[in-house]
């Protein structure tokens, strides 16, 4: 009966444990402006021209005088290049730390898309880049499957 009555409590207890670590995640969610401010810092200034979206997925344009509708044709690549399959080049990354502000780049196959990763996102304080880069993936994952622009950045 004792072991019974410990099991249960035990696991009364790793529940509890869990909502809370998911709830601190919650917490540490940016608001938009906070993940556009860090974009902003992420891409060199000579780039005027880009996208982004509500997970932290952004698309530079380099010769956005081309494009006649610049959110037309982010939603076009996000589809396309964003979401992650088994076995598809969508699963490979590449990392780069940022210098102008806190986090990461991830950056994957589709041409001038890259995701932002803030470390407040990421459970470990020191992450591995394969940590940092299945994160963003991810991320980039969710953005190509249901793409939302936040955030429309156009040369002055």
């Amino acid at each position: 009966m004792k072991l019974i009555i410990g099991i249960i409590a035990l696991n009364f207890v790793m529940l509890n444990c869990n909502k809370k670590s998911s709830n601190s995640n919650e917490e540490l969610k940016m608001n938009n402006q906070e993940l556009i401010n860090h974009i902003k810092l992420a891409i060199n200034p000579k780039y005027q021209d880009w996208v982004v979206f509500k997970h932290g997925t952004y698309i530079i344009f380099d010769e956005a005088d081309t494009v006649k509708e610049i959110h037309k044709e982010a939603l076009k690549q996000m589809k396309e290049f964003g979401p992650v399959y088994a076995g598809g080049p969508a699963g490979d990354f590449g990392i780069t730390t940022l210098d102008k502000t806190d986090g990461w780049i991830v950056s994957g196959h589709g041409y001038g898309m890259y995701t932002y990763v803030s470390p407040l996102e990421l459970d470990n304080k020191n992450p591995s880049d394969s940590e940092i880069g299945l994160f963003g993936r991810n991320k980039r994952d969710l953005d190509g499957k249901n793409p939302e622009i936040i955030f429309i950045n156009r040369k002055k």
